[in-house]
Protein backbone atom coordinates (compact mmCIF):
# COMPACT_ATOMS: atom_id res chain seq x y z
CA UNK A 1 0.00 0.00 0.00
CA UNK A 2 1.11 3.26 -0.80
CA UNK A 3 0.03 5.26 2.02
CA UNK A 4 -2.01 4.01 5.28
CA UNK A 5 -5.55 4.75 4.57
CA UNK A 6 -7.37 7.41 6.82
CA UNK A 7 -10.43 5.81 8.02
CA UNK A 8 -8.96 1.97 8.46
CA UNK A 9 -6.45 0.08 10.55
CA UNK A 10 -4.51 -2.56 9.04
CA UNK A 11 -2.41 -5.09 10.69
CA UNK A 12 -0.51 -8.26 8.73
CA UNK A 13 0.20 -11.23 11.16
CA UNK A 14 0.91 -15.17 11.18
CA UNK A 15 -1.18 -15.29 7.44
CA UNK A 16 -3.79 -12.75 8.94
CA UNK A 17 -4.75 -9.63 7.55
CA UNK A 18 -7.22 -7.75 10.09
CA UNK A 19 -8.75 -4.82 8.18
CA UNK A 20 -10.76 -2.41 11.20
CA UNK A 21 -13.09 0.15 10.22
CA UNK A 22 -11.98 2.96 12.04
CA UNK A 23 -14.54 6.02 12.09
CA UNK A 24 -15.76 5.86 15.35
CA UNK A 25 -16.96 9.60 15.72
CA UNK A 26 -19.33 8.92 12.38
CA UNK A 27 -20.28 5.18 13.21
CA UNK A 28 -17.85 4.14 10.51
CA UNK A 29 -21.02 5.55 7.98
CA UNK A 30 -19.04 4.78 4.30
CA UNK A 31 -18.38 8.33 2.33
CA UNK A 32 -17.20 8.02 -1.07
CA UNK A 33 -13.25 8.32 0.64
CA UNK A 34 -13.74 5.65 2.99
CA UNK A 35 -15.54 2.65 0.36
CA UNK A 36 -12.15 3.55 -2.23
CA UNK A 37 -9.73 3.37 0.62
CA UNK A 38 -11.43 0.10 1.67
CA UNK A 39 -11.43 -1.48 -2.15
CA UNK A 40 -7.83 -0.52 -2.45
CA UNK A 41 -6.69 -2.62 0.65
CA UNK A 42 -8.78 -5.39 -0.38
CA UNK A 43 -7.21 -5.15 -4.33
CA UNK A 44 -3.64 -4.83 -2.51
CA UNK A 45 -4.44 -7.85 0.59
CA UNK A 46 -5.81 -9.95 -2.18
CA UNK A 47 -2.85 -9.99 -3.74
CA UNK A 48 -0.33 -10.68 -1.03
CA UNK A 49 0.86 -14.12 -0.89
CA UNK A 50 1.37 -14.16 2.76
CA UNK A 51 -1.83 -13.51 3.52
CA UNK A 52 -4.11 -16.41 4.02
CA UNK A 53 -7.34 -15.39 6.04
CA UNK A 54 -9.14 -11.81 5.75
CA UNK A 55 -10.75 -10.29 9.36
CA UNK A 56 -12.86 -7.41 9.41
CA UNK A 57 -14.09 -5.89 12.79
CA UNK A 58 -15.23 -2.28 13.98
CA UNK A 59 -13.18 0.57 16.53
CA UNK A 60 -16.69 1.91 16.69
CA UNK A 61 -18.04 0.95 20.41
CA UNK A 62 -21.54 1.42 19.24
CA UNK A 63 -21.72 -0.28 15.66
CA UNK A 64 -20.08 -2.37 12.67
CA UNK A 65 -21.40 0.32 10.41
CA UNK A 66 -24.38 2.95 10.01
CA UNK A 67 -24.66 2.26 6.17
CA UNK A 68 -23.73 4.42 3.43
CA UNK A 69 -23.54 7.93 3.99
CA UNK A 70 -26.83 9.62 2.92
CA UNK A 71 -25.56 12.88 3.62
CA UNK A 72 -23.42 12.33 0.48
CA UNK A 73 -26.39 10.27 -1.35
CA UNK A 74 -29.55 12.78 -0.80
CA UNK A 75 -28.00 15.12 -4.09
CA UNK A 76 -27.17 12.76 -6.25
CA UNK A 77 -28.81 12.15 -9.48
CA UNK A 78 -29.16 8.98 -11.27
CA UNK A 79 -25.49 9.12 -12.48
CA UNK A 80 -24.26 10.01 -9.18
CA UNK A 81 -26.22 7.55 -7.60
CA UNK A 82 -25.03 4.88 -10.18
CA UNK A 83 -21.46 5.79 -9.18
CA UNK A 84 -22.12 5.76 -5.43
CA UNK A 85 -23.45 2.15 -5.73
CA UNK A 86 -20.75 0.97 -7.95
CA UNK A 87 -18.04 1.99 -5.41
CA UNK A 88 -20.24 -0.59 -3.01
CA UNK A 89 -20.45 -2.98 -5.61
CA UNK A 90 -16.29 -3.55 -5.82
CA UNK A 91 -15.65 -3.72 -2.82
CA UNK A 92 -18.53 -6.37 -1.93
CA UNK A 93 -17.40 -8.43 -5.16
CA UNK A 94 -13.80 -7.84 -4.19
CA UNK A 95 -14.56 -9.60 -0.57
CA UNK A 96 -16.56 -12.19 -2.49
CA UNK A 97 -14.26 -13.16 -5.09
CA UNK A 98 -10.93 -12.49 -3.52
CA UNK A 99 -9.03 -15.91 -2.96
CA UNK A 100 -8.66 -15.88 0.78
CA UNK A 101 -11.95 -16.23 2.83
CA UNK A 102 -12.99 -13.54 4.70
CA UNK A 103 -14.22 -13.42 8.29
CA UNK A 104 -16.56 -11.00 9.59
CA UNK A 105 -17.24 -9.69 13.10
CA UNK A 106 -19.52 -7.72 13.78
CA UNK A 107 -21.56 -5.67 17.05
CA UNK A 108 -24.15 -2.70 17.67
CA UNK A 109 -25.87 -1.71 14.55
CA UNK A 110 -25.04 -3.41 10.97
CA UNK A 111 -27.18 -1.13 8.38
CA UNK A 112 -27.67 -1.08 4.90
CA UNK A 113 -24.25 -1.59 3.62
CA UNK A 114 -23.22 -3.32 6.87
CA UNK A 115 -25.69 -6.30 5.88
CA UNK A 116 -24.60 -6.07 2.46
CA UNK A 117 -20.71 -6.04 2.78
CA UNK A 118 -21.58 -8.99 5.59
CA UNK A 119 -23.38 -11.08 3.25
CA UNK A 120 -20.47 -10.51 0.70
CA UNK A 121 -18.59 -12.26 3.52
CA UNK A 122 -17.14 -15.96 3.83
CA UNK A 123 -18.35 -16.53 7.37
CA UNK A 124 -20.09 -13.70 9.67
CA UNK A 125 -19.54 -14.20 13.81
CA UNK A 126 -21.92 -11.44 15.91
CA UNK A 127 -21.84 -10.12 19.29
CA UNK A 128 -24.73 -10.53 21.25
CA UNK A 129 -27.25 -7.63 20.68
CA UNK A 130 -25.90 -6.84 17.57
CA UNK A 131 -28.84 -5.35 15.18
CA UNK A 132 -28.64 -5.63 11.64
CA UNK A 133 -31.04 -4.25 9.29
CA UNK A 134 -31.87 -2.80 5.73
CA UNK A 135 -33.84 0.18 6.13
CA UNK A 136 -33.30 1.80 2.39
CA UNK A 137 -36.84 1.58 1.67
CA UNK A 138 -37.57 3.99 4.16
CA UNK A 139 -34.90 6.30 2.19
CA UNK A 140 -36.53 6.14 -1.19
CA UNK A 141 -34.52 3.80 -2.31
CA UNK A 142 -33.47 -0.07 -2.33
CA UNK A 143 -30.90 -1.83 -0.90
CA UNK A 144 -28.01 -1.01 -3.66
CA UNK A 145 -24.53 -2.51 -2.86
CA UNK A 146 -26.08 -6.21 -3.72
CA UNK A 147 -28.42 -6.71 -0.98
CA UNK A 148 -30.83 -7.56 -3.36
CA UNK A 149 -29.27 -10.86 -4.50
CA UNK A 150 -26.56 -11.69 -1.55
CA UNK A 151 -29.24 -11.65 1.23
CA UNK A 152 -31.67 -13.63 -0.08
CA UNK A 153 -29.40 -16.01 -1.06
CA UNK A 154 -28.56 -16.46 2.47
CA UNK A 155 -31.59 -15.78 4.54
CA UNK A 156 -34.17 -17.46 1.89
CA UNK A 157 -35.87 -15.26 -0.59
CA UNK A 158 -39.41 -15.13 2.07
CA UNK A 159 -37.08 -13.75 4.81
CA UNK A 160 -35.09 -11.27 2.45
CA UNK A 161 -38.09 -9.53 1.33
CA UNK A 162 -39.45 -9.21 4.71
CA UNK A 163 -36.43 -7.06 5.57
CA UNK A 164 -36.40 -5.44 2.50
CA UNK A 165 -39.70 -4.09 2.44
CA UNK A 166 -40.50 -3.28 5.76
CA UNK A 167 -36.79 -2.09 6.64
CA UNK A 168 -37.36 -4.17 9.82
CA UNK A 169 -34.57 -4.79 12.67
CA UNK A 170 -33.52 -8.08 13.14
CA UNK A 171 -31.16 -8.93 16.64
CA UNK A 172 -28.35 -11.28 16.75
CA UNK A 173 -30.44 -14.49 17.91
CA UNK A 174 -32.79 -14.32 14.87
CA UNK A 175 -29.84 -13.16 12.64
CA UNK A 176 -28.55 -16.84 13.28
CA UNK A 177 -31.61 -18.37 13.18
CA UNK A 178 -32.24 -16.94 9.20
CA UNK A 179 -28.76 -18.31 8.58
CA UNK A 180 -27.03 -14.53 8.47
CA UNK A 181 -24.71 -14.94 11.03
CA UNK A 182 -22.89 -18.37 11.92
CA UNK A 183 -22.33 -17.86 15.51
CA UNK A 184 -23.36 -15.44 18.46
CA UNK A 185 -20.88 -14.55 21.23
CA UNK A 186 -20.51 -11.99 24.02
CA UNK A 187 -19.71 -8.74 23.02
CA UNK A 188 -16.17 -9.20 25.03
CA UNK A 189 -15.58 -12.52 23.17
CA UNK A 190 -16.06 -11.19 19.70
CA UNK A 191 -12.24 -10.28 18.92
CA UNK A 192 -11.52 -13.91 20.25
CA UNK A 193 -13.86 -15.72 18.61
CA UNK A 194 -13.04 -14.56 15.83
CA UNK A 195 -9.25 -14.86 15.49
CA UNK A 196 -9.90 -18.24 16.71
CA UNK A 197 -11.71 -19.02 13.57
CA UNK A 198 -9.07 -17.13 11.35
CA UNK A 199 -6.68 -18.84 12.94
CA UNK A 200 -8.02 -22.20 12.66
CA UNK A 201 -8.24 -21.27 8.80
CA UNK A 202 -5.14 -20.25 7.98
CA UNK A 203 -3.52 -23.36 9.81
CA UNK A 204 -4.72 -25.05 6.54
CA UNK A 205 -2.91 -25.39 2.99
CA UNK A 206 -3.24 -22.50 0.99
CA UNK A 207 -3.53 -24.15 -2.43
CA UNK A 208 -7.03 -26.45 -0.77
CA UNK A 209 -7.95 -23.57 1.05
CA UNK A 210 -8.38 -20.98 -2.10
CA UNK A 211 -9.81 -23.70 -4.14
CA UNK A 212 -12.41 -24.61 -1.81
CA UNK A 213 -13.32 -21.04 -1.74
CA UNK A 214 -13.32 -20.66 -5.35
CA UNK A 215 -15.34 -24.02 -6.22
CA UNK A 216 -17.85 -23.13 -3.66
CA UNK A 217 -18.90 -19.48 -5.23
CA UNK A 218 -19.09 -21.88 -8.63
CA UNK A 219 -22.67 -22.57 -6.99
CA UNK A 220 -24.27 -19.47 -8.20
CA UNK A 221 -20.92 -17.01 -9.94
CA UNK A 222 -23.39 -17.49 -13.24
CA UNK A 223 -26.47 -15.98 -12.06
CA UNK A 224 -24.57 -12.99 -9.34
CA UNK A 225 -23.56 -10.82 -12.17
CA UNK A 226 -26.79 -10.05 -13.64
CA UNK A 227 -28.72 -9.77 -10.61
CA UNK A 228 -26.23 -7.37 -9.43
CA UNK A 229 -26.20 -4.76 -12.20
CA UNK A 230 -29.93 -4.71 -12.38
CA UNK A 231 -30.01 -3.89 -9.01
CA UNK A 232 -27.60 -1.38 -10.08
CA UNK A 233 -29.84 0.05 -12.59
CA UNK A 234 -32.68 0.27 -10.25
CA UNK A 235 -31.09 2.00 -7.92
CA UNK A 236 -29.52 4.97 -9.67
CA UNK A 237 -33.32 5.21 -11.36
CA UNK A 238 -34.58 6.08 -7.87
CA UNK A 239 -32.49 8.97 -7.14
CA UNK A 240 -34.59 10.33 -10.18
CA UNK A 241 -37.67 10.47 -8.32
CA UNK A 242 -39.29 13.12 -5.79
CA UNK A 243 -39.57 10.07 -3.34
CA UNK A 244 -35.69 9.67 -3.03
CA UNK A 245 -35.27 12.92 -2.28
CA UNK A 246 -37.88 13.24 0.44
CA UNK A 247 -37.17 10.06 1.94
CA UNK A 248 -33.07 11.04 2.56
CA UNK A 249 -34.02 14.74 3.40
CA UNK A 250 -36.16 13.64 5.61
CA UNK A 251 -34.15 11.08 7.51
CA UNK A 252 -31.38 13.69 7.62
CA UNK A 253 -33.85 16.10 9.53
CA UNK A 254 -35.60 13.07 11.67
CA UNK A 255 -38.62 13.75 10.92
CA UNK A 256 -41.04 11.34 8.39
CA UNK A 257 -40.97 11.66 4.56
CA UNK A 258 -44.26 12.58 2.57
CA UNK A 259 -43.82 10.00 -0.25
CA UNK A 260 -45.52 11.13 -3.46
CA UNK A 261 -44.82 7.79 -5.03
CA UNK A 262 -43.31 9.78 -7.73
Amino acid sequence: MEESPENLLIDIEGGICTITLNRPKNLNVFNEKTLDEFYNVLEDVSKNAAVKVVVLLSACEKAFTAGADIKEMVDKDSDGGRKFAQRGHRIARKLETMPQPVIIGVHGYVLGGGVEFSCACDIRIAAEGSIFSQPEIDIGVIPGWGGTQRLSRIVGIAKAKEMIYTGKRVDANEAKDIGLVNHVVPKEKLQEAVMTMAKTIASKGKLALFDAKKSINQLYESFIEEGLKYEIDRWSELFETHDQKEGMKAFLEGRSPEYKDE
